[in-house]
């Protein structure tokens, strides 16, 4: 299930990415269509990856990361539903399921990643939320984001103020 916007004939394939941060932003795009797969279908999450690594070259994708992610999301939801909440200006019932699977990877690597600098992450949830979600959907994103930064990575935004 790919939820490219460009489908057009004349539309290239992505070549493979090259070094580790543009593996690992292919590894969130990635990620991030199989979540909403999973909230949308309920498939297995085993099945969901297999599926992705047949089905997309994984040549320039850091598979470890997708992985990861994939799996860490759904073992993690009820945790990162909560963070998430409290910086919400709806019921996350009535959330974009693309803007909620983009919320909830973000979390995961506020959370789990803190190998990844909080501003890397946000920035990542934009530019997925401008390719994937609806038409202003990033900035509900960044500013769902920008609140809960501060919350899960409060020394490193503190740190960066000075």
């Amino acid at each position: 299930m790919s939820l490219n916007r460009d489908d057009s004939p004349d539309a290239q394939p992505t070549p493979p990415a090259k070094g580790k941060i543009a593996q690992r932003r292919v590894a969130r795009s990635l990620a991030m269509q199989a979540l909403y797969q999973w909230h949308i279908a309920g498939q297995a999450l085993n099945e969901i990856e297999a599926q992705f690594r047949v089905d997309n070259d994984f040549a320039g994708v850091d598979g470890a990361y997708f992985h990861e992610i994939l799996h860490g999301v759904p073992r993690q939801k009820t945790e990162l539903d909560e963070a998430i909440e409290p910086c919400l200006d709806r019921p996350m019932e009535e959330l974009d399921p693309v803007e909620l699977a983009i919320l909830r990877l973000s979390t995961y690597e506020l959370m789990n990643r803190v190998d990844v600098p909080y501003r890397v992450v946000i920035n990542e949830g934009i530019e997925l939320a401008k390719v994937f979600g609806a038409t202003d959907g990033h900035k509900f994103v960044n500013g769902v984001l920008d609140k809960l930064a501060p919350r899960l990575r409060a020394a490193e935004v503190r740190g960066e103020k000075r």
